[in-house]
């Protein structure tokens, strides 16, 4: 949880320093406002909206395909077409209101949502938005475009910080965050705090008992149960933790069951 908390805290710091920007290459899209300069010509410049089929319409040049053009492109296409009414026209198109850039978030482990992004987003950036993500199995996500999936396992650069593993998201992404429920370990029976715990690499019973709050006063410690799909395997704590069969404490895996039985005597 420690680590959680820092990295949200750098989260925070992130964005308080590093505002969005908009990509060089972006993509104009149906619904973008933009913003048409022509030099020394007010009259040519205006701010349009891309419609529904991708075009817009400026004063002189008429009907402008601008969906699927970058704002360079789009700029060099309007200068050819008002070449037929000015000498050699400057021309500058800016993006003034993103409504393309949209990323889809679905997978179960936060609530399923489409996020509009003003501008360039890493997806490290784009994962601190969540106020927690305990719920998420990291190791399991997943970024998908134009149905290929481009980037998976997010553990390493969320949680051990290897930036590296970090990419640019964009427009029309799927971003998979799925559920960490079969991650849980449950802990029931004669222990102090019956719980679940989430699975992490080299646990074993006794971990996961001690985190459990511990035996209660009446627990069977040599009668101690995983449960693990169809397979029940039975552990004598009593001896390991007298240090007799250390190999009775065996390595949980995501999904087992840990039954402590309780008794009078």
């Amino acid at each position: 949880m420690k680590i959680a908390r820092l990295v949200l805290a750098f989260c925070g710091l992130l964005f308080l320093f590093c505002p969005p920007v908009f990509a060089e290459d972006y993509i104009i899209g149906e619904g973008d406002v933009l913003g048409v300069s022509v030099w020394g010509e007010p009259e040519l410049s205006v701010q349009v909206t891309v419609r529904p089929d991708g075009k817009i319409t400026l004063p002189a040049a008429g009907d402008v395909q601008a969906s699927g053009e970058t704002p360079e492109k789009l700029s060099s296409k309007i200068s050819r077409v008002l070449r037929r009414y000015v000498q050699q026209p400057i021309v500058t198109v800016t993006v003034a209101q993103i409504t393309n850039n949209r990323i889809f978030v679905s997978g179960g482990g936060v609530p399923s949502e489409i996020v509009p992004m003003p501008g360039k987003t890493m997806l490290f950036q784009f994962l601190c938005r969540f106020e927690n993500l305990q719920n998420v199995d990291l190791k399991r996500a997943y970024v998908m475009r134009s149905g290929k999936k481009i980037k998976t396992d997010f553990y390493s650069l969320f949680v051990e910080g290897d930036f590296s593993q970090d990419i640019e998201l964009r427009a029309d992404d799927i971003v998979f965050l799925p559920t960490n429920e079969r991650n849980k370990i449950y802990v029931v029976g004669g222990v102090n705090e019956p719980t679940y715990i989430f699975y992490r690499e080299g646990i074993k019973v006794l971990d996961a008992i001690l985190e459990a709050g511990g035996f209660t006063e009446f627990a069977k410690l040599n009668d101690v149960t995983v449960l693990r799909g169809e397979e029940r395997i039975r552990v004598r704590l009593k001896d390991v933790m007298k240090g007799k069969d250390s190999a009775m404490n065996i390595f949980l895996k995501p999904g087992d069951y840990v039954m402590v039985e309780e008794g009078l005597f």
